[in-house]
């Protein structure tokens, strides 16, 4: 059975993937003017481990079901109703998080890398092709590394994964499915 593709759908993961590029390469812009090598790493190394983090949450929203989640919405468990709305929108969520969050956020890091390895060529004189080819090399390595024990994290644990973002996600008024953390009138 083929699945339709929503035009609307498309918009949205277009206008989304835009809005999540700007916000962190402006980030990365002005964070990295100026700052020392130190913060710069500091920031190199965050955009990486978002891309791994979501990388995760995308693998393991495919590969869970929906089965233990109902019985911990029965019981009223916080998070449950939630982690079962990312389950039937699987699809989507998996698109937002590896395409959208860690596409964007290797390719940030990429360039976070690039501006660092021209930076520190300039710095202390040294080739730029030579440092671009280390920097690049370590960035790449940790970026699939990551992304490869964390793949196998996801698929081994994506009960425990899905439920702990359903429970992050009942505290945001707007994904919350259960009335928790809704104030009272």
């Amino acid at each position: 059975m083929k699945k339709k593709m929503d035009p609307k759908w498309l918009v949205e993961i277009v206008a989304l993937s835009v809005t999540v590029s700007m916000v962190f390469s402006l980030t990365s812009s002005e964070i990295l003017d100026g700052a020392g090598y130190i913060v710069s790493l500091v920031l190199l190394f965050a955009f990486i481990a978002l891309g791994i983090l979501f990388d995760i949450v995308g693998v393991a929203v495919t590969s869970a079901t929906e089965t233990p989640f109902h019985a911990m919405a029965s019981h009223k468990e916080r998070g449950a109703r939630e982690a079962l709305r990312l389950l039937r929108k699987a699809e989507r969520v998996s698109s937002i998080c590896n395409d959208v969050v860690g596409d964007i956020s290797g390719i940030i890091s990429g360039a976070t890398a690039a501006t660092i390895a021209g930076n520190f060529a300039r710095d202390f004189s040294l080739s730029s092709v030579v440092i671009s080819l280390l920097v690049t090399g370590i960035v790449s390595g940790l970026t699939i590394g990551g992304k490869a024990v964390g793949k196998t994290v996801a698929l081994a644990r994506n009960t425990q994964i899905i439920f702990t973002v359903g429970k992050l996600l009942s505290f945001l008024p707007h994904f919350n499915v259960s009335g928790k953390s809704k104030k009272k009138k």
